[in-house]
């Protein structure tokens, strides 16, 4: 049966290739991570948003060229995220097909939507009004089952928080059916305020610099702080606002937090909203979930008011459902696995489907042991890669741990039996996926995909 709705899909912060002058700034056809890293690096200066620049667009030509299909990573701005290409290849399979160009071609009811990552989020939330309803109404000029279709939003990380603001301030309510989620920070995750203070480590040489003045002008960055208490504060946790840590824009951090409070009381006064909402979100990770302050520099911390609730090693589950939302409610789709693949991982596409045909998809077994994984997300060429690994109830069984490069190439492959501490040493500089999995079909292991970037502390942009 053809699906009737128009799906559009929002990918996370850097999740869209940008465009200037004709000339592409941040894509995968850059090449490498490194090199794709190094290649915006000389742009940064020009990139950077002008001091004051709030929800206005900066008038500096730049302009989303589509999703990223491929790993995508820039030290000291969230995290590395895999491409979009499974995702996208998923729901076509569903039966939802991208517009056509050629004159006289058939709508389409697939619209993936790319948008300048840097600017902020409510000026991405309205702009994404001028892009979806035009294609609705091309769609639903079909007629006959096509009349009363609406808008389903399927969003990765940030792209929620653009979805959510064109839902409930740009008019888009009355058309939307569904607001899917993976790994949206409904309530910002410590992840963004770790970096906004601490900056791009000094590893990173001259880039480290350009890096971090670049993401301290990013308006959309300050939007992922956490609008929850989540500073160590004389024996209790504070908010941002309340403490005011060393180096963040004071003008910027409180427009993020007043943007959190519209969105929260928007969907508040709109009982609807709620219903409409499926947020698919990662658990059993360990993540920063509070900081500590000390000597100017924010520490991270796992645990919430001495808890470890994990989360996907970026957005902490405390931070991974809207205010109203209690965290262990049922109305939340746990996948054991990473931010980065999150939309990639199968058991989400799973729940995915189920959401989008109203059928229970279960492949998994119930009894599905689930992984903790932990990798670091940089590490410096020359020096060994640690990774650790437990099991969900102390389990002790053998599992698989295979490391390739952005090419799919197998560069190692061992077997271990966790809880267990194992090294990669000798990975040159580039990105690699670290992906675990269980050894045998039974008993089921969830599997975790990690990824890393082996930085050359001699690269200079």
């Amino acid at each position: 049966m053809t699906p009737t709705d128009l799906i559009v899909v929002l990918p996370g912060i850097m999740g869209s290739a940008l465009r200037r002058h004709g000339k592409l700034v941040w894509a995968p056809s850059a090449g490498t991570a490194i090199r794709a890293i190094c290649t915006l690096g000389r742009s940064l200066t020009d990139l950077r948003l002008p001091e004051g620049v709030g929800d206005d667009h900066p008038g500096d030509d730049v302009e989303p060229a589509g999703l990223m299909p491929d790993l995508h990573v820039l030290p000291g701005i969230w995290t590395p995220v895999k491409g979009y290409d499974v995702l996208l290849k998923r729901l076509r399979s569903l039966g939802y097909r991208e517009t056509l160009t050629h004159p006289g071609a058939t709508p389409g009811n697939l619209l993936p939507v790319g948008y300048d990552w840097r600017l902020s989020n409510r000026y991405n939330g309205a702009r994404l009004g001028t892009i979806v309803e035009p294609a609705l109404q091309r769609w639903r000029a079909q007629g006959s089952q096509y009349a009363d279709a609406q808008l389903i939003f399927v969003c990765h990380s940030m792209g929620g928080l653009v979805a959510r603001w064109y839902i409930e301030h740009c008019g888009g309510a009355d058309i939307t059916r569904k607001l899917i989620t993976l790994g949206t920070p409904y309530r910002g995750a410590p992840k963004a305020l770790e970096q906004l203070v601490n900056g791009v480590s000094k590893a990173f040489g001259p880039l480290s610099t350009h890096l971090t003045d670049f993401a301290t002008s990013l308006p959309a960055l300050h939007q992922l702080l956490p609008e929850y208490a989540c500073i160590e504060h004389h024996g209790t946790l504070a908010k941002i606002a309340e403490v005011h840590p060393p180096g963040l824009n004071r003008q910027m951090t409180r427009d993020a937090a007043l943007f959190h409070t519209q969105l929260r009381d928007a969907e508040t006064n709109r009982p609807d909203s709620l219903n409409s909402t499926h947020a698919i979100v990662g658990m059993q990770q360990s993540t920063t979930s509070t900081v500590r302050l000390a000597d100017g520099l924010v520490v991270p911390l796992d645990t919430y008011q001495g808890d470890n609730l994990f989360g996907d090693a970026t957005v902490p589950i405390v931070g991974a459902c809207r205010p109203d939302v209690p965290m262990d409610s049922n109305t939340l789709r746990r996948i054991p696995d990473k931010h980065g693949n999150l939309h990639r991982n199968r058991a989400a596409l799973d729940e995915l489907e189920g959401v989008l045909t109203a059928r229970n998809i279960h492949i998994r077994a119930p009894d599905t042991i689930h992984a903790r994984v932990h990798v670091p997300e940089f590490a410096l060429a020359g020096q060994p890669l640690p990774i650790e690994a437990t099991l969900s109830n102390n389990h002790q069984v053998a599992c698989r741990i295979t490391v390739t490069n952005e090419t799919g190439q197998l560069i190692q492959a061992r077997v271990i039996t966790p809880p267990h501490r194992t090294f990669i040493e000798g990975l040159p500089p580039g990105a690699y996926t670290i992906d675990f999995n269980g050894l045998n079909p039974t008993p089921p292991i969830s599997p975790v995909s990690s990824t890393t970037l082996i930085w050359d502390p001699t690269i200079t942009t």
